[in-house]
């Protein structure tokens, strides 16, 4: 499965995460700790915000640990509030299209999951969209296809219940197929003030998401970067919002598919 980081604090290089830690993301991409695939080589994405009104972005399909060009675009970007994403893909192609981040006006989302048997419902899904956001569907991912739904349920205005409703939303769609494999989600998303972490699946059983604060810099990572022991593990089946080092934990109904 995918791997990925965000953060936010002092102006920080994206090496100082992508690259120089003991586990760093690059190491992640070839040995994963904490997830089903150890491997991930299907490409890679960077999201990053400075004074501009929207963040930049930069999308490649190579493998993370060979790619000179994301070496030297981490040793000279230096951002308060950044996304790194390593991308396993769950069945859908490898192309710019379908790396994360996802952006839209101001806002940044990547997920590591995925919505079990996808190919039964992305039909249904893709119609709950209005033509105004399907048209913007730029890739073949579920993950995309989730951002969107959020966009749909009002994440702009009312981030938290937009999350929730999709979910329940997906959910729904789910029950209406006879999905029996789970759908799996642990995601990030940001506005460009703050982070939204989301730890969820119907099997109670979602991708992990530790949590570290440091001198004021919070880091959130689908695995810890390091072998120190202040990483915490957020709980599952919660939606958790982090402004500066201040977070508020908030559950999430389970409803299972099938």
């Amino acid at each position: 499965m995918c791997r990925w980081l965000a953060y936010q604090g002092q102006p920080i290089y994206l090496d100082e995460l992508v690259f120089e830690p003991e586990y760093s993301l690059i190491h992640q991409s070839l040995e994963a700790r904490k997830a089903v695939t150890r491997v991930n080589a299907d490409g890679f994405g960077l999201g990053w915000y400075t004074e501009r009104d929207t963040p930049g972005v930069f999308h490649e399909v190579l493998p993370a640990w060979g790619d000179d060009n994301l070496r030297s675009l981490t040793h000279h970007i230096r951002s308060h509030r950044f996304m790194a994403h390593i991308r396993s893909s769950t069945g859908t192609q490898v192309s710019r299209a379908n790396c994360h981040p996802f952006i839209l006006d101001q806002w940044l989302f990547i997920h590591n999951g995925q919505i079990g048997e996808f190919d039964k419902v992305k039909f249904l899904l893709e119609r709950c969209l209005p033509e105004s956001l399907y048209i913007k569907r730029q890739g073949t991912t579920d993950s995309e296809l989730i951002f969107l739904l959020m966009v749909k349920n009002g994440l702009f205005t009312e981030p938290e219940r937009a999350i929730k409703e999709t979910i329940m939303e997906i959910e729904k769609v789910c029950r209406q197929k006879d999905v029996t494999e789970p759908f799996k989600a642990s995601m990030c998303i940001s506005d460009g003030h703050a982070f939204w972490a989301v730890r969820y699946s119907t099997d109670n059983h979602p991708p992990t998401v530790f949590l570290r604060c440091d001198n004021g810099n919070m880091t959130l990572v689908s695995e810890p970067l390091d072998s120190k022991n202040n990483w915490q593990a957020l709980a599952p089946q919660t939606v958790t919002f982090i402004e500066g080092c201040h977070y508020e934990v908030h559950s999430i109904e389970m409803a299972l598919c099938g």
